[in-house]
Order: structure tokens, then C-alpha cells, then sequence
């Protein structure tokens, strides 16, 4: 262990010695790396990656990609701007649902249906493998556009509730199966990804509104149990917009950190923290990516449509 710490804070020396992390550096990776898909919100790609930081494979356009997941059947499911396609490792697209609006979350559900939830018109669709809509949640007002912000990414629950990332208004809610707000959740900074726990406890990463980027964990009893922010990290590990998550079987978190607004080159696309905070994987590629906004692990065992994987 002690050679392997060594090991990791030369990796984070180096990392960060590097001008900002410069558009021209090679891949850098600090740490035991992971297999792992993600998504490239800016160029608009989809990427299968080594754990030796290698990309495998890679799928555009895919514009404004923020949410995926690898299926049980090899194939990605991921959201392109206005839709969502799922597509094999051939590229053949093997699913697709189009809309007017803005789509940032998508998720395949036990059923085979696939959630969809539609950003301006404020929308969680249940949709048949056919791309008929079979469930309609309206948020919004009958014609009422709710913007860019509205939304970013949602997950729906075992028990048909749905929690909504609402990056505009600061804050997470959980819908009923009838749209019924049950709990509202405070999250500065602009919520960007939320997960349910199986302790129950909720998880959410944050944007930079008002520079509160973080990402915590929340109990029922709305206390927070767990927080992880900049001034807790190294400045080579630092947070400049927290957007996907993943939570490990070890405790681990797994989050992607998007560098747009102006930070592009200035921190990890990708960190990995214990429970108590400790810096035990980074990872970036300037060159080969921009702005990574979601992540789904590959070398943690469960199936993605029964809940068995925490993203």
C-alpha cells in the first residue's frame, strides 16, 4: 500500500505540473484505473475506455451527450441533444426516440421500456421499444417551455417515483407516478445527477452556480451525511463542475467533473474519492476529449435495468 501511495502522489505531482494540464498532454492517469463508457457533452461523443486509459471505442455524433449506460447486451444507451439512441458496438442504431425538445437523462427500465425526460417541456416519458410514448409526466403547464436549465439528468425508482435534477432552481425533487412533488432537496450549485442509494440515502452532484460545485449525500431526515468540495481535495484534483456519479460496492464515488465555462484543461475529466476523501484515481485525456458528463464503470458486476448498478 505504501509503494502504491508513493506511486499516486508522484502521478498527482506530474498531473498537475503539467501547465494546467495542457490541451497537448498525453493521457494521464494517477492511480488504480478502471474500464470504463462515458459520454463528451461538447464534442458530442460517446467513448469505451481501457483501465489503462486507452480509448477502445467511440460513437458520434451524439450531440450534447450527458447521460448513458452500457446494457446487459453490450449495446450504450445515451442521449443526443434532442433524442436518445441505443446503439451496438457495430454502430448499428437498434432504438431511437426523437423530440422538439431539449433531452439531457435516459434510462432502461426492467420493463424494456425506456425513461426519457424531456428538458423545455418538462416531461418523463415512459417509451416503448416501438418509440410509442406509453407514460406521460407533465411538470409544466400545458405549453409552458421550461428552458434549458429545467432539467438535467433523472432517474426513476423501483417504486415508480422519479427524482428530477432541476439545475435552474437549485434544487432535486421526487415525483410521485402521478407527478406529485413528495420531497423537495436543496442542492447549490444546480443539481446535475441524483441517485437513490440503497440505504435510502440520496446522492447529487453540482454545478458552479455561485462557485458551489460539490458533490453530497443526503438522508431522509434531509441531513447531510457526506459532502465533497475543492477545498477538500488536492488543487490537482480540484472540482470545477460536478456532473455524473457512481457509486461503488467499496464506497467509493466515481465523479465526472466537466471543464466548460472556461475551464477546459484545468482539472481531471474523472475522480475517484474513498469515504473519507482520499484521492485514489484521476483521470484525463485534453486531447482526445473535451467535456466528460457522465460515466458508467465496466468492471462493476450488475445489471444496469434491475438497479444493480449505482449511476
Amino acid at each position: 500500500m505504501k509503494a502504491r501511495h508513493i506511486i499516486f502522489s508522484l502521478g498527482l505531482f506530474f498531473l498537475g505540473s503539467q501547465s494546467g494540464m495542457s490541451q497537448a498532454a498525453d493521457p494521464i492517469q494517477a492511480g488504480q484505473g478502471h474500464r470504463f463508457a462515458c459520454t463528451d457533452y461538447t464534442q458530442g461523443k460517446v467513448f469505451v475506455v481501457s483501465a489503462e486509459g486507452k480509448v477502445e471505442w467511440e460513437y458520434g455524433p451524439a450531440p450534447s451527450a450527458n447521460d448513458l449506460w452500457v446494457l446487459p447486451n453490450g449495446n450504450l444507451l445515451f442521449n443526443t441533444g434532442h433524442g436518445v439512441k441505443e446503439v451496438t458496438r457495430d454502430k448499428q442504431v437498434v432504438f431511437q426516440y426523437e423530440s422538439p425538445s431539449e433531452i439531457y437523462a435516459c434510462q432502461r427500465l426492467a420493463n424494456g421500456n425506456t425513461f426519457i425526460a424531456e428538458c423545455n417541456r418538462g416531461q418523463l416519458l415512459d417509451v416503448a421499444p416501438d418509440g410509442t410514448v406509453v407514460k406521460c409526466i407533465k411538470l409544466l403547464p400545458e405549453g409552458k417551455d421550461g428552458g434549458h436549465a429545467y432539467m438535467r439528468n433523472a432517474r426513476r425508482l423501483p417504486n415508480g417515483h422519479t427524482l428530477v435534477a432541476h439545475y435552474g432552481l437549485s434544487l432535486v425533487r421526487e415525483y410521485d407516478a402521478q407527478g406529485q412533488t413528495v420531497r423537495t432537496i436543496p442542492a447549490p450549485g444546480g443539481p446535475h445527477s441524483v441517485i437513490r442509494l440503497p440505504n435510502g440515502n440520496t446522492l447529487i452532484a453540482c454545478g458552479d452556480q455561485n462557485q458551489k460545485q460539490q458533490v453530497f449525500e443526503i438522508d431522509p431526515t434531509d441531513t447531510i451525511v457526506w459532502q465533497v468540495r475543492s477545498e477538500d481535495l488536492p488543487a490537482s484534483a480540484s472540482l470545477k463542475f460536478m456532473t455524473g456519479l457512481q457509486r461503488l460496492p467499496n464506497g467509493n464515488t466515481v465523479m465526472t467533473n466537466w471543464v466548460g465555462h472556461g475551464q477546459f484543461g484545468k482539472a481531471p475529466h474523472i475522480i475517484e474519492v474513498t469515504p473519507d476523501k482520499q484521492v485514489v484515481w484521476t483521470f484525463f485525456d485534453h486531447k482526445t476529449m473535451r467535456t466528460v458528463s457522465s460515466i458508467q464503470l465496466l468492471d462493476v458486476p450488475g445489471d444496469v435495468t434491475q438497479g444493480q448498478i449505482l449511476h
